[in-house]
């Protein structure tokens, strides 16, 4: 049961940084466009997998660098000099991380045929742009707001 325990433990971990880092939001939705558009590049299971592992890197790079603001957060009452340059390793970890996650997405995407075939989908197909557009707009109020945000906007609205 122990077991079963620390995966809930994980998953509420994981929802925290979702619901308390907008940047987490960022990599989350980043994550999201990069495996919808992958369907249009050839892809092979390695490459699938250096994808996967890329973005699970920056989220957890992004969960580590939250466990370094809280503890630095908890252990200084107030503005200590150590404290603000290790919250500002951690940020350069996302970081070095994030931009190094982009050369791999450059490595494995730029593939002119594919960018083809994505224009001459979305041309072909006006009502997925639209809904391309309407999740990009859905994406934009998450990152912005996050979950509790949007959920609390969403009870303020219903109550009055």
């Amino acid at each position: 049961m122990r077991f079963f325990k620390s995966f809930k433990y994980a998953f509420r971990g994981i929802v925290y940084c979702i619901n308390n880092e907008r940047n987490m939001r960022i990599h989350t939705v980043a994550a999201l466009y990069v495996f919808v558009f992958s369907f249009f590049f050839e892809m092979s299971r390695a490459r699938y997998a250096v994808v996967f592992l890329t973005i699970a890197m920056v989220m957890m790079a992004e969960l580590f660098n939250t466990v370094a603001e809280e503890l630095s957060d908890m252990t200084a009452a107030s503005f200590h000099p150590v404290v603000r340059i290790i919250k500002d390793m951690a940020a350069g970890g996302v970081l070095v991380c994030a931009f190094f996650s982009v050369i791999v997405g450059v490595c494995i995407f730029w593939q002119r045929a594919a960018f083809v075939k994505i224009v001459q989908y979305f041309s072909l197909n006006p009502l997925m742009l639209l809904l391309l557009l309407l999740l990009t707009a859905v994406c934009v109020v998450y990152i912005a707001m996050g979950p509790i945000g949007i959920r609390d906007f969403i009870r303020k609205k219903r109550d009055k």
